[in-house]
């Protein structure tokens, strides 16, 4: 019996987030807030810093964690942390526990260094690691999801049960930055005032994060289930891994499946 409460309330947690969507903070400090009594066992610890894997309990119910790292790389995906993810998730799958899913990643890591070592079938792992496995998948988006990294990182797309967004998170194709200098770089570079410049950016990019890059519209697409506050993280978890509890789900019969190699 878990003496844990059930709807325990972090209020710390909602100030967690840095208001400047450049700034780093610790995703452990998430963690040890919603998990019982704050025990989790980290594994691999110091490889692939960027992604953090590990087990713990909610009221009482054993599971595997998989999280971006905001405070090392910003959290992104590169050759390493995807195979450290995806040989965790497969772990889980094999033996039964529910994975859940904290996300805040900026995307893939470009790099020549990365492209020569494959990062695209190391991320297919990750990929397949999510869409082959029958346990529970609950994933909360907290800040940054976007482009190929969204879809690797227990989308709704790869089967992911329940999907809860933070009101901070952020998920798009890609980041206003790089967004607004694709779609605006020719009339950016054509503006002599550095001052107006610098205004049409501003505008460009929050008129971009109120269209496409907040959590009411990946929603309306049934991509997220449910904005919540994150101080209620704890409890939404809890419900959602007893709704799902008795889920069963199975894949398509064969010899066996065809892992990226």
């Amino acid at each position: 019996l878990c003496t844990d409460p059930i709807d325990r309330k972090e209020d710390l947690l909602n100030d967690i987030v840095p208001p400047n969507a450049n700034l780093p903070y610790n995703v452990k400090d998430i963690i040890y807030a919603v998990v019982d009594f704050s025990e989790f066992l980290e594994v691999q610890r110091h490889y692939a810093p960027n992604i953090i894997t590990g087990f713990a309990r909610f009221n009482g119910i054993p599971v595997g964690i998989v999280a971006n790292q905001p405070q090392y790389l910003a959290g992104v995906l590169d050759i390493n942390a995807s195979r450290k993810a995806a040989r965790f998730v497969r772990f889980c799958d094999a033996f039964n526990l529910p994975i859940i899913t904290l996300v805040d990643v900026p995307g893939f890591l470009p790099g020549s260094a990365q492209e020569y070592g494959g990062i695209i079938i190391h991320g297919a792992k990750l990929l397949f690691a999510y869409g082959e496995a029958t346990v529970p998948k609950i994933t909360i988006t907290l800040r940054k999801s976007y482009g190929g990294a969204h879809d690797v990182m227990g989308s709704k797309q790869l089967r992911s049960d329940i999907n809860y967004a933070w009101p901070s998170a952020e998920i798009a194709v890609m980041g206003p930055e790089g967004a607004i200098e694709i779609l605006e770089g020719k009339n950016i570079r054509e503006m002599d005032n550095e001052e107006e410049r610098k205004l049409f950016i501003k505008q460009k990019e929050k008129k971009y994060k109120e269209k496409f890059a907040n959590p009411y519209e990946a929603a309306s697409y049934g991509y997220i289930d449910d904005v919540i506050e994150p101080r209620n993280t704890r409890f939404r978890v809890i419900r959602a891994l007893q709704a799902l509890a008795s889920k069963k789900d199975v894949n398509p019969p064969k010899k066996h499946s065809t892992l990226p190699l």
